[in-house]
């Protein structure tokens, strides 16, 4: 009966976030590594919202999530075939940033043209990227130079009070959680770490 329970839940939150997501509105949300605020990647006024709560400059890029590898294909324009068994042998969370960034808002892409791609591995990132049909944005709960929060209740209230929905799922997960590792792909196998 347990188990049914977490079903429905896990569903109704789903739905919930998704019905946000398609409405262009933000959401605070559980990712594969830290709590994240999140909004369909293809539409510009919900990232400038993000930039908005975060208190950010705009200059500095976010990270996209997708559910597997031909995402990145829809934006990334010629892909080095080789980051593929990269990502595929990372043990840990990995966002790598790529050049040529295609199909996507002026604002969430780099003043150089790239574009930071995360395939996500948690179960609720995935269902929403894949039922949204879109990538979604993923960048720490947190007003800009503050600490990261590690779990829900590190996230702080200004920061709460101005999302449009909050995810239930994983609130009372207490595991610390990291960021993930970043990597600036250079092409023919090479690349540099950002973030270890």
């Amino acid at each position: 009966m347990k188990e049914e329970n977490m079903e429905i839940d896990f569903s109704r939150e789903v739905e919930a976030a998704l019905l946000a997501l398609r409405n262009g509105q933000v959401i605070l949300y559980p990712t594969d590594t830290i709590w994240g605020l999140g909004c369909d990647a293809t539409n510009e006024a919900a990232i400038r919202e993000i930039y908005r709560i975060k208190q950010r400059d705009d200059s500095k890029s976010l990270i996209i999530l997708v559910a597997d590898e031909r995402d990145i294909l829809q934006y990334v324009a010629a892909p080095d075939p080789a980051v593929f068994d990269f990502i595929e042998g990372q043990t840990k969370p990995t966002t790598v940033i790529f050049d040529g960034a295609i199909n996507l808002p002026d604002a969430l892409v780099a003043e150089d043209g790239s574009i930071a791609i995360r395939i996500v591995q948690d179960e609720f990132c995935r269902h929403l990227v894949r039922r949204l049909r879109k990538p979604l944005v993923s960048t720490s709960a947190n007003i800009s130079g503050q600490p990261s929060p590690r779990f829900y209740d590190e996230i702080s209230e200004a920061v709460k009070a101005q999302v449009d929905y909050i995810a239930k799922w994983r609130q009372d997960d207490k595991t610390p959680s990291q960021p993930s590792q970043i990597i600036r792909w250079k092409g023919n196998g090479e690349f540099d770490y950002i973030r270890k």
